[in-house]
């Protein structure tokens, strides 16, 4: 089918999101591994990726288990440290793809108060030409809703949007409302797919 729209998920497709990467560089794996297994703080990300508030959020779970508070701060304190470094590859293939005049999206679980971050921190974040933002929608992938949304806001058909994204049940979701999918496992496969589709050159994909 032709592509009309490509939709990029961030974390981990333009961004590497890896917290437990950073908790064990700043306070070992050993603590890191002990703090996860006794705090959800994915579920408390999920939180603030709903729409909550990004500090309060953070900082009420901190008090709820004040032996890890300092490490829980962090969190909201040291975020940026937590989303990093970019994946240059992808920022090409935004980029690339804008070029050539498609249509990009993002549709990506992010908070409110994180997204103002990565964006000021990461300027490519600006260039799509519509952005789906899970907190501002207030429900996350792959919440079958949230992909509805983005067909109404959109007004593509369906099976027309192009998607990538890095886990596989939020590409399921996607995939049972008949988008177009790609599982995102590093950008050259990315790429490969953007040649396949004819919406960029190997040149352009490189």
């Amino acid at each position: 089918m032709p592509v009309d729209l490509v939709i990029f998920d961030i974390g981990n497709v333009l961004i590497e999101w890896q917290p437990e990467r950073y908790y064990d560089a700043v306070i070992g794996r050993d603590r890191r591994e002990a703090m996860f297994a006794e705090v959800d703080l994915h579920g408390m990300n999920d939180e603030v990726d709903r729409g909550g508030d990004f500090r309060e959020v953070i900082y009420a779970t901190a008090e709820t288990y004040p032996q890890w508070r300092d490490e829980i701060r962090m969190w909201h304190d040291r975020w940026i440290d937590l989303a990093q470094p970019p994946i240059d590859h992808s920022v090409r293939l935004l980029r690339a793809l804008r070029g050539r005049g498609v249509p990009v999206h993002a549709l990506t679980n992010f908070g409110i108060g994180t997204f103002e971050v990565a964006s000021g921190a990461y300027d490519f974040l600006n260039e799509f030409d519509a952005l789906h933002i899970s907190g501002h929608m207030g429900v996350i992938k792959p919440d079958a809703k949230i992909y509805e949304m983005v067909e109404a806001s959109c007004g593509c058909a369906p099976d027309g949007i192009l998607f990538t994204d890095d886990r596989a049940d939020n590409i399921a979701a996607a995939e049972a409302r008949g988008w177009q999918t790609h599982l995102f496992e590093g950008p050259q496969g990315w790429a490969a797919r953007l040649v396949a589709e004819g919406l960029l050159s190997v040149e352009e994909a490189a």
